[in-house]
């Protein structure tokens, strides 16, 4: 029934249509403002060269070049003086050659730490007197029966070529006072003198530095003196210094280990080098007085204290820590960093690091005369290194057929011939 008052409706008008009902959430797109790059694939390029050579590179414009080097003999590495003047002195065969330019390796070592660590643009500044910094260093290798050998030759540019012939035709007597279980060992003569070359030549080659540098430095911490100042520069005769293994850990989580230090007394001087330790040691508060060890006297520097009592009926008690020991053997002069281990350097004359076969080995291999040994005992070390240097780890499995076998490494100098520093080192590999 429609009302008169009702207007008549619309027929062709369509309902509206319902509202959509609103979501819950909204998902929005937006594109990237900046395109994500995929990762970068490694290049590698390769070409043939004749029927006798195959070259790789990393881009096919290294290989460019170095087709060209043929082309250009001028320009080929067998052509040039540094290389030429230095392989010239490696008098023991080889079946393979490295050349490195070390000040370029260190540079590209710091900008790749520097970048690792987030430095603005990796930047490194240059060596700051490239005339007085060892060049070229060309290493040749050989295989041995217990390892692989190598010898080195170290071309130094700018300075007159001062020939310098080596001292030693065997190990020094000071090495009968280092235990054969000793994780690292140093020795030779005139360590006044081969420290301020090291020094000289460590300065611009940070990496290596801190490498040597640690632990003389955590060394001069625990004696409190400049081993430099205070030790090196009376030792003119002969000297080795060891590293002994960890035998436990201390209570802030470091590897607890000590040092001995034997020292050849040749001169007056060594007995007034003697008398400023004791001073040096009074100044720091320290006692000196002797002790009683078997059938010998040392001299101790310990630091004494008063521990106050738990209970009333107590009395005070006197608690002696050792800080340092030496002692006079014969010529030498013996120190260690306490009681045990000057009781180990006595007793070492039965069982010293010259009497054992891996000592003997790796000294046997490489060229004598010389200026000494710097020995590591993998064995014995590697707990140290890999807690000095944790990335050790990383290397270690990535070349774990490598050090699974490494057993030792010596290095010793052969002198220096005509501006050319000669070396050698011996790798020892075994089962």
């Amino acid at each position: 029934i429609i009302s008169a008052n009702t207007p008549a409706p619309d027929l062709d008008r369509q309902p509206p249509a319902p509202k959509p009902k609103s979501p819950k959430y909204r998902v929005q797109l937006q594109e990237p403002q900046t395109p994500i790059a995929p990762p970068p694939v490694p290049s590698l390029a390769s070409a043939a060269v004749g029927d006798q050579f195959i070259l790789f590179a990393n881009h096919p414009k290294v290989l460019r070049d170095a087709i060209t080097n043929v082309q250009a003999p001028n320009l080929s590495l067998s052509n040039a003086s540094a290389f030429t003047q230095a392989i010239k002195t490696l008098v023991q065969p080889h079946i393979g050659l490295a050349l490195v330019d070390l000040p370029k390796l260190t540079r590209l070592l710091s900008k790749e730490q520097a970048i690792a660590q987030g430095t603005p643009n990796g930047a490194i500044a240059a060596p700051a007197d490239d005339s007085a910094t060892p060049q070229t260093l060309v290493v040749g290798f050989n295989l041995n029966q217990k390892g692989l050998l190598a010898e080195t030759a170290l071309l130094t540019t700018g300075g007159k070529a001062v020939s310098v012939a080596p001292s030693l035709s065997q190990p020094v007597g000071a090495l009968q006072y280092i235990p054969a279980n000793s994780a690292l060992a140093a020795s030779g003569t005139h360590l006044d003198r081969l420290w301020t070359q090291v020094d000289q030549s460590l300065s611009r080659y940070a990496p290596v530095a801190q490498l040597v540098n640690q632990p003389l430095h955590d060394l001069q911490s625990r004696w409190q003196l400049s081993l430099p100042d205070d030790i090196f520069r009376w030792i003119t005769g002969e000297y080795a210094l060891a590293l002994l293994p960890p035998d436990a850990v201390s209570a802030d989580g470091n590897l607890k280990t000590d040092w001995v230090f034997a020292a050849q007394r040749s001169s007056l001087e060594s007995d007034e080098a003697l008398a400023h330790l004791d001073d040096l040691a009074k100044q720091q508060g320290l006692t000196v007085g002797p002790l009683k060890l078997g059938d010998r006297t040392v001299s101790t520097w310990t630091r004494l204290t008063a521990t106050e009592p738990q209970l009333a009926s107590q009395t005070l008690s006197l608690q002696a820590a050792v800080q340092g020991v030496h002692a006079s053997v014969g010529n030498y002069e013996i120190f260690t960093t306490s009681i045990a281990a000057m009781d180990t350097a006595l007793k070492a004359t039965e069982h010293s690091l010259p009497t054992r076969d891996r000592f003997k080995q790796a000294t046997t291999a490489l060229i004598q005369p010389n200026n000494g040994y710097l020995y590591l005992d993998w064995d014995a070390s590697q707990p140290l290194l890999e807690r000095q240097f944790p990335l050790l780890k990383i290397v270690e499995l990535a070349g774990k057929p490598f050090f699974s076998h490494l057993r030792s490494l010596t290095i010793s100098s052969y002198g220096n011939s005509a501006g050319v520093q000669r070396g050698g080192a011996f790798i020892q590999l075994g089962r």
